[in-house]
């Protein structure tokens, strides 16, 4: 029976409003320390003169962790405390981690002088950051239906969103106004009471809160929990074959290559070729984040939801390649503001849009047995993308003039709207079903034999 989104329920399975606050609760703790590490620390150390160097170095520490995300979700398919949900545990050991690592970077002793210091802390956050955002989705794959899947991803991705960009704003404001430990120490006061949220709700009625208090694992969560790495491994490579999942392999690494082109072209564009200032970039920048964050919070999930994903994502890719077509051949007017901050406002947010849609299309094709893994897998294939993306635009620009790479970019999602029409996720499932009957038919001998 499909729950009531008005329905309050202590189980996230009981509940679409309680999916929906406690998805949207731990993106916003992954955002604000996002904000603060990405965007207001190296503002902070840029203000304070340190050199492009070190700042970079920094960054390019704290970005490691992220990479490490492939190599977690398998271990979160593989081991748990199945009393207390499938993901559960992995999410609240995350966020604990999260919130004791962002914490202890407002100790680090002289953190102006200090780089390295600032280094150890930002790749621990990193790294928690990480994990709980795995375990997170994994948990998502889990217990949203497939029909909620692209409304929960607007707001999960709206929150995170305005979190990072709330934070940026608050944090840089206390930093100067209170100091560095103070204005850390406050944040993570924000980031610890949303520890609340994965303690108080549970993944399916009956399981443990703490796993010294009552309760029992879920028999669906005992059916989907795989007992061996072979098994990870078979299970994924026996979905990931599948014919959907292929073609969504090669669209995630597409639209990589598309985020990629753009987050690099647009600031160099503007400040290269426009003239901007990198503070007016930033501050437009920000705003229309928050602002497309906001539209996919209330509109975004929802229309992917009502329309269906195929039909949405088209619309999307079509929009975002037209969009981009017209900007490349309208030069003369690349000079006026209005047409401008009009293009940029229009492409980011469509660039949400199509996140929420690409996003509940990997979690629509995982199978709920390896569904960290798969979905890591994905934002894996699409984070490579945007690496390859963000290199190619420099092998572009000093071969081609700014239209020519508009043009080259907007291909991407043109090939996206392509490939989109073969994915067929009513067949994806039936194949993914008849694994479940085909392993429950090869097991049941032996537990008759027990």
């Amino acid at each position: 029976m499909k729950s009531s989104k008005l329905k309050f329920s202590r189980s996230l399975t009981g509940s679409a409003f309680s999916r929906y606050f406690s998805f949207s609760a731990l993106y916003v703790a992954q955002g604000i320390p996002e904000g603060i590490l990405f965007f207001a620390l190296p503002a902070w150390l840029a203000m304070n003169d340190k050199s492009p160097v070190d700042i970079a170095a920094f960054i390019g520490v704290i970005l490691i962790p992220w990479s490490f995300k492939i190599i977690i979700a398998p271990l979160m398919d593989r081991f748990t405390i199945l009393s207390m949900g499938r993901k559960r545990p992995w999410v609240i050991f995350g966020q604990l981690g999260l919130i004791l690592s962002f914490l202890s970077i407002g100790f680090v002793p002289d953190p102006l002088n200090n780089i390295t210091g600032l280094m150890i802390v930002g790749f621990s956050i990193s790294f928690f950051g990480a994990f709980q955002d795995v375990a997170t989705d994994g948990m998502a794959v889990d217990v949203i239906p497939a029909d909620e899947q692209a409304r929960a991803n607007g707001l999960m991705w709206g929150t995170k969103i305005i979190g990072t960009s709330l934070s940026l704003v608050v944090g840089t404001a206390l930093i100067n106004s209170l100091g560095f430990t103070t204005a850390i120490s406050l944040l993570s006061i924000a980031v610890a009471i949303i520890m609340i949220v994965p303690i108080y709700f549970t993944e399916r009625p009956g399981e443990k809160i703490m796993p010294w208090l009552k309760g029992e694992a879920n028999t669906e969560s005992e059916a989907s929990q795989l007992k061996s790495w072979a098994e990870i491994i078979k299970s994924l490579y026996r979905v990931t074959k599948l014919r959907s999942s292929l073609i969504f392999v090669v669209i995630s690494f597409i639209s990589g290559i598309l985020f990629g082109l753009m987050d690099t072209l647009l600031p160099i564009f503007t400040i290269q070729e426009l003239e901007w200032t990198n503070t007016d970039f930033s501050q437009f920048f920000s705003i229309i984040n928050v602002v497309a964050g906001i539209f996919g919070m209330i509109i975004g999930g929802y229309l992917v939801d009502y329309f269906g994903k195929i039909k949405m994502l088209t619309i999307y890719l079509s929009l975002i390649t037209a969009v981009i077509s017209i900007f490349a051949f309208a030069t003369g007017l690349w000079s006026n503001l209005i047409f401008l901050c009009g293009f940029m406002f229009i492409y980011y947010v469509l660039n949400i849009f199509l996140c929420i849609g690409i996003f509940a299309s990997g979690m629509q094709l995982c199978w709920k047995t390896v569904a960290a893994t798969q979905f890591t897998l994905y934002m894996t294939l699409s984070n490579m993308g945007r690496a390859s993306g963000s290199a190619l635009l420099g092998i572009l620009k000093d071969s081609y003039s700014w239209e020519i790479v508009f043009v080259f970019t907007a291909l991407m999602p043109l090939i996206m709207g392509v490939l989109v029409q073969f994915i067929n996720f009513k067949n994806h499932k039936q194949k993914v079903d008849q694994f479940k009957v085909l392993d429950h038919t090869l097991v049941a001998p032996h537990v008759i034999e027990d």
